[in-house]
């Protein structure tokens, strides 16, 4: 961990969040990423203490910067970088769950699920309860 300031798009990057820095420059610009609660640019200048919120995949993440690294490490030291929002992580959990609920559901467009999808089913409902 190094320097005290750089680029969303690298730090995104060196973070894991993406495997290439072209994919986090585009979704940093379709508006994905936001830095301390507004909209940023690829070059946007991030240091410690900087709060991004960031959609991938539909789901939810709030991160506070921890630290930069102006390499991508392993993933193990790339989680150093920041810590996240324990009401997002919730949150992204629910949503999760949600889908999975839905691919369920969706998987069945014959009618009646099989008896073995059936018990997927009762297994998932359990876990609601």
């Amino acid at each position: 961990m190094s320097t005290d300031a750089m680029r969303l798009d690298k730090w995104l990057w060196a973070a894991r969040f993406f495997k290439t820095r072209a994919l986090a420059q585009k979704h940093i610009e379709l508006g994905r990423v936001t830095v301390n609660g507004e909209r940023a640019k690829n070059s946007k200048t991030i240091s410690v203490g900087d709060v991004i919120d960031l959609r991938l995949n539909s789901l939810p993440y709030r991160l506070t910067v921890q630290g930069l690294n102006m390499q991508r490490r392993p993933a193990v030291e790339a989680r150093l970088l920041y810590t996240e929002d324990e009401a997002t992580v919730a949150r992204r959990e629910a949503m999760r769950e949600l889908n999975q609920a839905a691919q369920i559901l969706s998987d069945y467009p014959e009618g009646r699920p099989t008896k073995r999808d059936r018990r997927e089913l009762d297994r998932f409902k359990r876990g609601w309860e």
